[in-house]
Order: C-alpha cells, then structure tokens, then sequence
C-alpha cells in the first residue's frame, strides 16, 4: 500500500498538471493577447488617418474656399473620430466598439465628400502636396482594411477558442472570458454591392 500512496503521490501531480494544461490556462490569455496587439493595430491606422485627414483639410481650404461646409464637416467629424476611444478591456463591449466604428465611418464619409469636391479645383489636383497626401490617405485606408482583417481573425480565432473544449473549462473557470466583438462595417448598404448606371 506505501507503494501505491508514493506512486499515486507522484502521478496525480503529474497527470493534474497535464489535464490543467489542456484546458485554456495558457493558450486563453494568449489568444486575447493576441486580439488586443490586433485591436492596438487598427486604432494606430485609424490615429494615422486622422493625422493625414488634418493635413489634406488645410491643403484643400487654402486651393478651395467654396467647400467651407464640406471642410467644417469634416474637421468635425475627425475631431468626433479621434475623441473616441475604446482600449482592450471595452473589446468585449458591443455597444462601444459600434460607436468607435460609427465615428470612423462618418469621418470616412466625410473624406469621400472631401476628395469628391476637390474634382471642381483642377489646379489642387496637380497640387504636389495634395497628391502626396492623397496617396498617403489611400494607403492608410488599405493599411485599415488589413488591420481590420487581422483583428477579426483574432477576434475569432479568440472567441473560438473560449468557447471549444477543453479551453471552454479554463475560459470560464480560471480565466472569467467573455467574448470579443468584432469589426463590423457601419456605413449604410456596406453589404450590398453598389448598382453602377451609365445611363442608355
């Protein structure tokens, strides 16, 4: 019997450690970590815009004084953007990561007005300046789109693994984890593909 007490003393350690280890004590946190170096990603793309959005507003004003509301709007709608703010532990919360979202989708509304009425100034269209940040602007959009993409696979990836067994058990028991919220898009029809006439 001293045997099996000094044999059992010495596996159940052992073997209580290989099933803890199979259950989210590790790769949980790890997960959510990785979410959240997602999320950091697409807020640093989303402040690098609204640098850019300052720049190309004072350029367009000083080619175009006509465009004063489409200006105002959209110095507006920057400020709104860069005044929300949602950090790693509001991941979890769908209703500030929606209004993180829809402040951004209105400044990227407000852009599009922006670049619209700059059609109507051929000279800021040749605008060195206004060029660059034109193509800094369009870059910093791709840049938003793959740092979305990232976050939402982590997100999943995530949200998959605190809902799976056997990390569901460590999720809920040693870890309290709740579910991520993922990037969705806000602007209005973003699901649907844009009809495009040219008019018979």
């Amino acid at each position: 019997m001293s045997l099996l007490r000094r044999l059992s003393s010495v596996l159940l350690p052992i073997f209580g450690a290989l099933a803890l280890s199979a259950c989210g004590i590790n790769s949980v946190p790890t997960a959510e970590e990785e979410a959240k170096a997602k999320w950091a990603d697409v807020q640093a793309q989303y402040q690098r815009r609204a640098n850019l959005v300052g720049n190309l507003v004072a350029t367009v004003k000083a080619a175009g004084k006509q465009e004063q509301d489409t200006l105002v709007r959209v110095t507006e709608a920057r400020a709104k953007a860069t005044s929300v703010q949602v950090n790693a532990e509001d991941l979890s919360d769908p209703a500030k990561v929606a209004q993180f979202q829809a402040a951004q989708a209105q400044l990227s509304q407000g852009l599009g007005r922006l670049l619209a009425s700059v059609e109507a100034y051929p000279d800021l269209k040749t605008n060195e300046n206004f060029l660059q940040l034109q193509s800094q602007l369009e870059g910093t959009e791709n840049r938003i789109a793959v740092a979305i993409r990232d976050y939402n696979g982590a997100v999943q990836a995530y949200n998959t693994r605190i809902r799976t067994f056997p990390d569901a058990i460590g999720a809920k028991l040693i870890h309290g984890a709740k579910p991520m919220t993922p990037f969705e898009a806000t602007t209005p029809g973003a699901e649907e593909a844009p009809k495009v006439d040219f008019g018979n």
